[in-house]
C-alpha cells in the first residue's frame, strides 16, 4: 500500500469494491489491515434479535471500544448506510462464531448460518485513524514488520447493560513520547472509530501483566525509547459474548475487517456531511 499523498474518494472506492468482491468470492482470507486506503473499516457482531436491544445499549454507554456505525433490520445483512452491496455474510474474509459463549468455529462465510431474527451491528475500528497517523508521519510498526497489531484484555471494566459486561480488550502501538503526544492528538479527531487513547506508558496500570504476550495479533515490537500507547479496541464484544452467553453470535476474526465505501475523512471530527 502507498500511504504517501492524499487519497483519490472514487479510486478507494473502487479499491474497497475490489477488496470486497476478493473477500467475498474467498480469494482473500487474511487480515485487511493497510488494505482500501482512506476507507472505513469495520468491527461486527451479530445477535438474536431478542438480545439486540441490549447490545445496542451496550455499544452507547461503552462507545470507546463499541462505537457503533450501522445496524442492520433484522433478518437482512445488507448495510446501505455503509456501501450499496454490503452482505455482512460474506464480506469479513473470516469470521468467528460463538455459542453460549464459546468460539465453536471459524468460517469464512456464514450465509448457512443465517437466520430471519438475526440483527448486525458495524463498529467503528482503528484501521481509519491508521491512515491519518501514516499521513502525518507517525510509524505504524506492524504494517512495517508485516505483522498483526497486538492487542490486549485489562482490567478496565466495561459499563454493563442487560446481560453485557466484561472487561475491555485494547490493541497498542509502540511510539516515542513525543509521537505518542502527536497520536493522541490525531486519534482525539477520529471519536467514531475509538477515538483518543485509553493509556499510554506502564501496563500494568490497565491489569497487563506481560506485554510480550498478546490476548491476539502479533508480539510487539517495541525498540528503545518507545512507549506503549493503548486504545480501545473492538475486538471488546468477543470478550463481554463470553460472559452474556447469548446462544449465537458471530464476530469478525481479529484483523479481518469489513471494507466499507465510506472514506475516514467523513469520520473525523469537523468533516462534512
Amino acid at each position: 500500500m502507498d500511504a504517501s499523498g492524499p487519497v483519490d474518494a472514487e479510486h478507494a472506492r473502487q479499491e474497497a469494491k475490489r477488496l470486497r468482491a476478493e473477500i467475498r468470492a474467498g480469494r482473500w482470507q487474511t487480515t485487511t489491515d493497510g488494505q482500501a486506503r482512506g476507507m472505513v473499516q469495520g468491527n461486527l457482531a451479530i445477535l438474536p434479535m431478542d438480545w439486540s436491544d441490549d447490545f445496542e445499549e451496550f455499544c452507547r454507554l461503552n462507545s470507546k471500544p463499541c462505537p457503533l456505525i450501522a445496524k442492520t433490520k433484522p433478518g437482512d445483512p445488507t448495510v446501505p448506510a455503509l456501501g450499496d452491496d454490503i452482505d455482512l455474510r460474506t464480506d469479513f474474509a473470516q469470521y468467528r462464531v460463538f455459542r453460549d459463549g464459546k468460539c465453536v468455529d471459524e468460517v469464512i462465510d456464514i450465509r448457512d448460518l443465517w437466520q430471519d431474527d438475526l440483527v448486525g451491528f458495524v463498529l467503528g475500528c482503528s484501521y481509519s485513524f491508521e491512515q491519518a497517523l501514516m499521513d502525518e508521519g507517525l510509524p505504524m510498526r506492524h504494517i512495517e514488520n508485516g505483522t498483526k497489531v497486538p492487542i490486549y484484555r485489562t482490567t478496565i471494566a466495561t459499563v454493563p447493560a442487560g446481560p453485557f459486561h466484561g472487561p475491555m480488550i485494547v490493541s497498542m502501538w509502540p511510539f516515542s513520547p513525543e509521537d505518542a503526544v502527536r497520536a493522541s492528538e490525531i486519534t482525539g479527531r477520529f471519536p467514531d472509530v475509538h477515538g483518543a487513547p485509553l493509556h499510554i506508558g506502564d501496563p500494568s496500570e490497565i491489569g497487563i501483566d506481560d506485554i510480550m504476550t498478546p490476548y491476539s495479533g502479533s508480539e510487539p515490537d517495541i525498540r528503545d525509547g518507545e512507549v506503549p500507547v493503548f486504545w480501545a479496541c473492538g475486538v471488546t464484544p468477543q470478550s463481554v459474548v463470553e460472559q452474556a452467553r447469548p446462544p449465537l453470535c458471530i464476530t469478525h476474526k481479529a484483523g479481518h475487517m469489513l471494507i466499507t465505501d465510506r472514506l475516514n475523512a467523513e469520520f473525523q471530527t469537523g468533516a462534512g456531511d
